[in-house]
């Protein structure tokens, strides 16, 4: 597997696979193509069908000068998520590269060996090992993770930690209509400076943790800067989560980094062994993957057991089982918004499931992870962040 920087990515939204995967392809070919005078960039897919309203020909043109920007949605290609590069100058094609998308910001370039993100750093590949491994040597899972990442890793984590906090800030004090077209309106300070009557303390927790969610996935959807947790889509439940822990529960920075650290190695491990993309696996594959990420964090948090933390993660996933990409316009606001908060929410009840039922467990998280994989790919293309089906199809202005 590779560093967790290759997970969690600090960029602006709105869509890892549709604004942060091609930013990178173009800068990389632009710096392997200095001489070009101009550029043709061929879109396919999902990237063809729902680019517009993500982005992705606004990142292409402000990466690559003279740019023609060109969507078949018709063509088949090898991923959902493929562009097509070429370099031209005098009028004469000098290069091409294939770039697939393949979700979280993550790219990989046919023909190429797997490289563009970075080295192998970590030797185990499911959580069956690397519990195994950690129960063997007395350690946690984020004890894994520091003993295989290099010595920078707790800083970048910090990094990662004060983004997401920035990004709950300025979401839940924003004001206004999210940018696309469908008018929806910003609506996570309501949630975070509104009461109900006689609020319990549950429903205030519930006020809160999706007023958080609300805020990040808002800010995404407005272009501005997050982290993938794994994706650009899913980004309100991790922070969400967190950050209602450490303001109810009185945990450090430094607890939180480990809990990132733990959250990111099973969303890396989701992202290995199955995908994190919506439009190869549905919305299971990013909302899923974030909530089990969430879930995992939050029950280190609570020190649970390896079995317990398992446990949580297994139940995030199984029942997200299934879920559709069904982006309205293409956009990644209805339903991905209120998404993230549903997820924030199930993370934490999962959590505390865990601590109660883990002896019970009969499946385990790898074989969700294949099950989510498998899932996905038997979906109809129209639910795989096509916004052909589902809501998408049926909802009208």
């Amino acid at each position: 597997m590779k560093s967790l920087r290759e997970l969690y990515r600090i960029g602006k939204g709105p869509s890892s696979s549709h604004t942060i995967g091609p930013e990178r392809a173009c800068k990389l070919f632009l710096s392997e193509n200095p001489t070009a005078d101009a550029f043709t960039v061929t879109l396919y897919g999902s990237l063809a069908k729902t680019g517009d309203g993500h982005g992705t020909e606004d990142v292409i043109k402000s990466v690559l000068p003279n740019v023609k920007v060109v969507c078949d949605e018709d063509a088949f290609s090898p991923h959902p998520n493929t562009m097509d590069l070429t370099a031209e100058r005098n009028g004469c094609a000098i290069a091409h590269m294939r770039v697939y998308s393949v979700g979280g910001g993550a790219i990989r370039i046919d023909g190429r060996k797997d490289d563009t993100d970075g080295a192998e750093v970590y030797d185990l590949n499911s959580l069956t090992e690397i519990r195994r491994y950690c129960e063997e040597n007395g350690m946690r899972l984020y004890d894994y993770v520091f003993a295989r990442e290099d010595a920078e890793i707790r800083d970048y984590l910090r990094e990662v930690w004060t983004t997401m906090k920035a990004a709950i800030a300025r979401g839940v004090n924003a004001e206004g209509v999210l940018p696309g077209g469908l008018e929806v309106e910003r609506r996570a300070k309501i949630l975070f400076s509104g009461q109900a009557p006689e609020e319990s303390a549950e429903t205030r927790e519930n006020r809160i943790v999706c007023s958080y969610a609300f805020a990040v996935s808002e800010e995404n959807a407005a272009g501005g800067t997050i982290v993938t947790a794994p994706t650009c889509g899913a980004c309100g439940v991790l922070p969400a989560v967190l950050n209602y822990a450490q303001e109810r529960w009185g945990y450090t920075d430094e607890e939180i980094i480990c809990a990132l650290a733990t959250g990111g190695l099973i969303g890396n491990l989701i992202k290995t062994n199955a995908s994190i993309s919506g439009a190869e696996c549905g919305c299971q594959a990013e909302i899923g993957s974030a909530c089990c990420m969430a879930t995992a964090a939050l029950s280190e948090l609570r020190k649970l057991t390896l079995g317990q933390i398992e446990y949580a993660a297994e139940v995030a996933m199984e029942h997200h089982l299934g879920l559709t990409c069904d982006p309205i316009c293409g956009l990644v606001q209805i339903p991905c918004i209120e998404r993230n908060a549903v997820a924030a929410m199930r993370a934490i009840n999962a959590s505390s499931l865990s601590y109660f039922l883990t002896d019970s467990r009969k499946i385990s998280f790898d074989l969700v992870v294949q099950t989510m994989y498998e899932t996905g790919k038997d979906l109809r293309r129209p639910y795989r962040e096509t916004a052909e089906g589902g809501l998408a199809k049926l909802y009208k202005k």
